[in-house]
């Protein structure tokens, strides 16, 4: 390249420096503020004379021009704001507050609690303080109950329970040998007419009585037996002493008798011609006590060693009382010739199961 002279190389390097400094006036104002020792992210920022065209905004971190459309500095990435402060590119003004923009992140509307999320606040307010009171009111409820609850005492006779007649009520059997009904010499298929001065209709009426009558009290019962009204005594016992009885009797040493029948066939039936009632016999088993003693099937137990049989529930009750070994009267109504029934006294030798 020829020489031109420094006059030429001096015009040209003024026009470069010139162009620098007159374009990239930020440039030049940072590098004088290095200069003179000051800080060039100061606050000393806000206060520089920068300009730029309408078109244009200026980035507050290197000074640098940028079209006002863009968001973000295309030299140092930081956010544009224009002059007025204002984020550029997108309407913040929902979501920021009035004033001057810092560059920072823009702040969030606070988001509103939607109908459904009161209902559910609502619902479990209400269910904390149900379970609440609760806590506290059931406590109180049980206690008050229990401070006022009477105890009800049953009075018992000694018998498997009650049964409704057109006359009052009946009872199958005797339970507890040695109990108030034993020794007033009552036995199944009784039926009670009063109890205590009062008419029995049914058995609610008389287990309603059985509560209301005080354990040891001495009544009067009215019952009726083959048609023929009696009157009887006897003195009620509280539970604890029919299940005394009931568990002596079934552990008594001696065991238990054994008499050869099928308990099963055994029924009640009424001897043909009279008032009475009896257990008609089912199957005999061979070779056992009441076969060796001349029982036969369809024989008609009236009596069982002084005791009137009236139900087989009874009749079974009585051979259970029986002991090993002894010997037992039975009364039997036996069918003979034609339609009679003669009456027949059979002792039987019991066995041992």
């Amino acid at each position: 390249m020829p020489f031109r002279g420094p006059e030429v190389y001096r015009t040209r390097s003024a026009c470069n420096w010139e162009t620098l400094f007159g374009v990239y006036e930020p440039v030049r104002v940072f590098f004088g503020l290095l200069l003179k020792g000051e800080s060039p992210m100061s606050d000393s920022d806000a206060t520089l004379n920068v300009s730029a065209p309408a078109s244009q905004t200026v980035c507050s971190n290197c000074n640098s021009a940028m079209p006002s459309e863009l968001r973000f500095c295309r030299n140092c990435g930081f956010r544009l704001t224009s002059l007025a402060g204002a984020f550029t590119g997108t309407n913040y003004s929902d979501v920021m507050p009035t004033g001057t923009g810092t560059g920072s992140a823009p702040l969030r509307k606070k988001r509103r609690m939607s109908g459904m999320s009161w209902l559910f606040l609502g619902l479990l307010v209400f269910f904390v303080c149900a379970a609440a009171f609760t806590a506290l009111v059931a406590p109180v409820h049980k206690s008050t109950n229990i401070g006022f609850a009477v105890p009800v005492v049953k009075s018992y006779i000694g018998v498997d329970g009650f049964n409704k007649t057109d006359q009052g009520v009946i009872f199958e059997a005797v339970t507890a040998p040695g109990g108030p009904a034993d020794k007033a010499g009552l036995v199944g298929g009784d039926v009670i007419l009063s109890f205590d001065g009062q008419k029995i209709d049914d058995e609610d009426q008389i287990e309603e009585l059985m509560g209301k009558t005080p354990v040891g009290k001495t009544v009067d019962v009215e019952y009726s037996r083959d048609g023929a009204k009696k009157t009887t005594r006897l003195t009620t016992i509280s539970r604890d002493e029919f299940n005394r009885l009931t568990r002596e009797f079934d552990r008594r040493p001696e065991g238990r008798a054994q008499f050869g029948y099928e308990d099963g066939d055994a029924e009640r039936v009424q001897v043909p011609g009279t008032d009475i009632y009896g257990v008609k016999l089912g199957t005999i088993l061979r070779s056992r006590p009441a076969d060796i003693a001349g029982i036969k099937e369809d024989d008609i137990v009236t009596e069982f060693d002084g005791v009137p049989i009236r139900t087989s529930q009874e009749f079974m009750m009585r051979l259970r009382r029986s002991l090993p070994y002894s010997t037992v009267k039975l009364v039997v109504m036996r069918k003979g010739d034609g339609e009679k029934f003669e009456k027949l006294e059979i002792p039987v030798k019991m066995g041992k199961q």
